[in-house]
């Protein structure tokens, strides 16, 4: 891997990661994708899918642009992980004050912030994006790997 790949895939990711979850988001999903019904995760497969693929462009024109030279391959695997750990947390969606948490609630609960979630109403809108961009960062990792 070069810092160079690196910090292209890195580039990419993030910042089509705020594009896919703040613009490209509709309502629909964003207010049910957290709801424990199929509704909800249908909601949540619908934005993780714009959400791959406004990443997958992203990272297709920055590789193309500055001939950072990402292979396809670690590409699609970091399009995965991204994707997988992106609909993980944004299950979550509504629950991060909840008394009995579940997945990713759980884990920050267990890492001493349920105080914080409780007391803070913007502490889980920060846990969230916190869980993505440390992902991402996996995902440049993957994408900006050897060929």
């Amino acid at each position: 891997m070069t810092a160079a790949r690196f910090a292209a895939a890195y580039a990419a990711l993030t910042a089509s990661h705020e594009v896919a979850d703040h613009w490209a988001q509709i309502d629909a999903h964003a207010t049910v994708k957290g709801d424990r019904t199929r509704e909800g995760a249908i909601a949540c497969a619908k934005h993780v899918a714009s959400y791959t693929a406004t990443q997958a462009l992203a990272l297709a024109a920055v590789n193309r642009a500055t001939r950072a030279g990402l292979s396809w391959k670690r590409g699609a695997l970091a399009l995965a992980v991204s994707a997988v750990t992106h609909y993980i947390a944004d299950r979550q969606g509504g629950h991060w004050r909840d008394e009995h948490p579940r997945g990713v609630v759980r884990l920050a609960a267990a890492t001493g912030h349920a105080g914080w979630l409780q007391r803070d109403p913007t502490a889980g809108y920060l846990m969230d994006q916190a869980w993505h961009k440390g992902w991402i960062a996996v995902a440049a990792l993957i994408a900006g790997g050897g060929q």
